[in-house]
């Protein structure tokens, strides 16, 4: 690659993974292996991850005489903490899954076998909520990370006043009190 082009590929990973961390419904990474280098990244650009008592992450692109290029640098930093990431980002080092997990890199680690079934039973945890709820819920969080808390709280009030003029809202609340499950229709 030249630099030019390098720097090409670099914006482009930048751009896919930034669709996916901004995607309106919920990501998932369900890892069951080894998550280095653009898999880790990819990783970190999903909203959740678990992964199994087998898993390894890393960024060894140091190891390589180059940096992680498509947002890894800063999705880490903001994951797991400025030191954690430095240390991670400037060894090349990988990390179990226990440490995964312990540095908030996964929310939960499982036996092999049971990875893709969490998975899924976790998906339908959250899917069965009201969709548009779960959607502002993503922009909320998100927008944070880029905003002045003042602004962050703001934005998170007008999508609280939005949802509550939303027909999921009375169904939650008529569920709620009626003490039954209930039946959004993303609207």
């Amino acid at each position: 690659m030249t630099p030019l082009s390098a720097v090409e590929v670099s914006r482009r990973g930048q751009e896919v993974l930034a669709l996916i961390e901004r995607f309106p419904k919920p990501v998932m990474a369900a890892v069951g292996g080894f998550a280095l280098g653009g898999g880790c990244e990819l990783a970190m650009a999903c909203h959740l991850r678990i992964a199994s008592s087998n898993a390894r992450f890393g960024l060894p692109e140091v190891t390589l005489g180059i940096v992680p290029g498509y947002g890894g640098t800063i999705r880490l930093a903001r994951i797991v903490g400025l030191g954690r990431a430095l240390e991670m980002t400037l060894t090349g080092d990988m990390i179990d899954a226990a440490t995964a997990e312990r540095f908030g890199l996964v929310s939960r680690v499982v036996e092999r076998a049971e990875l893709l079934e969490a998975a899924v039973a976790l998906m339908r945890r959250i899917t069965k909520n009201a969709p548009v709820a779960l959607r502002f819920a993503l922009e909320s969080i998100y927008s944070a990370l880029d905003s002045a808390e003042a602004d962050a709280h703001a934005f998170e009030s007008s999508l609280f006043g939005v949802l509550a003029a939303t027909g999921d809202m009375r169904e939650g609340m008529d569920a709620f009190l009626e003490r039954r499950e209930a039946n959004f229709q993303g609207r």
